[in-house]
């Protein structure tokens, strides 16, 4: 990856891990399925009169829309109401990796290798730390909707991989719309009638997760997607709970303690085990002659 493509990889996990603080601040002045709600609809309009069509039979995109617009962040954000610390709530939803090899061995019949097993069980290690530390001083059920929230963003990676969009940034468009009107009946059903009187800092948090992390920061993921494999790419967002629990600590005061560090280390080393082939043994190279033209690196 050059030099530029990899500021551009880590800058996003920035602003991805950074996203937790300011869905801390808008938790402030709106409830959190009204603030999922407003964040779709948001990055969908006007964006969705310019996209075009999505490129993927509409069932994939209804069914990512359920699982991550819906799913994910009403619970992420119904958790991190209820009193998850943002830092901590950009790890735990990093457990989303090991829900998804899981439920790719079962739905799509993936090989579960000794290396990916091995890798899990780190994962899930550190995850169980952080359950019996946050436990001993926090609400449980705050953990358990954040875990709720990962588990239903696995399913819609698993959901979106089936579907292979050939524009994520369109494809995030158009769940955007899909996921705005059910939240906003979730929002009535649940929080009453919305009231808009929010100040300033609310609208900005809304417009930092809907414009900058929800449209910006799939438009450079597609970007980079488009030019490099995902196995190049995708290590980059185990970043995202190094950003998230750093800018947490400087922004908001929240506590870094030798637990979460252990636990954050355990996750993070046990994902990317996991999501890593072992490397094979060299192959006799082949003479200059014979040898095929390979992709360039870029």
């Amino acid at each position: 990856m050059r030099p530029r493509h990899l500021a551009l990889a880590v800058g996003l996990a920035a602003v991805w891990g950074f996203n937790f603080v300011v869905m801390e601040v808008g938790l402030r002045h709106f409830p959190p399925l009204l603030y999922a709600a407003l964040r779709f609809a948001l990055a969908a309009f006007p964006a969705l009169l310019f996209v075009g069509r999505p490129g993927v039979p509409w069932r994939w995109v209804a069914g990512v829309a359920a699982a991550v617009g819906v799913g994910q962040f009403g619970f992420l954000l119904i958790g991190m109401r209820a009193g998850m610390p943002p830092g901590l709530a950009s790890l735990v939803l990093q457990a989303q990796s090991l829900f998804t090899v899981v439920f790719a061995v079962i739905l799509l019949g993936e090989r579960l290798t000794g290396r990916r097993i091995t890798g899990l069980t780190l994962a899930l290690g550190g995850l169980v730390l952080v359950a019996v530390d946050f436990g001993a001083s926090g609400p449980f059920g705050a953990f358990a909707l954040c875990v709720a929230a990962a588990a239903s963003w696995s399913v819609g990676t698993i959901m979106q991989r089936r579907a292979a969009p050939p524009d994520s940034l369109r494809f995030m468009v158009w769940v955007s719309a899909l996921s705005t009107p059910p939240l906003f009946l979730l929002t009535f059903a649940v929080e009453g009638v919305p009231v808009l009187s929010a100040p300033l800092e609310g609208w900005l948090s809304l417009g930092y997760v809907a414009f900058i992390s929800t449209l910006g920061g799939f438009g450079v993921w597609g970007w980079l997607l488009h030019r490099y494999d995902a196995s190049v790419v995708a290590p980059y967002t185990l970043l995202i709970p190094v950003f998230g629990m750093s800018s947490a600590a400087l922004f908001v005061g929240e506590p870094i303690g030798w637990v979460k560090a252990g636990a954050a280390v355990l996750i993070v080393c046990g994902v990317l085990y996991a999501g890593t082939r072992p490397r094979s043994a060299p192959s006799p190279s082949p003479s200059p002659a014979l040898a095929p033209a390979g992709r360039s690196s870029r």
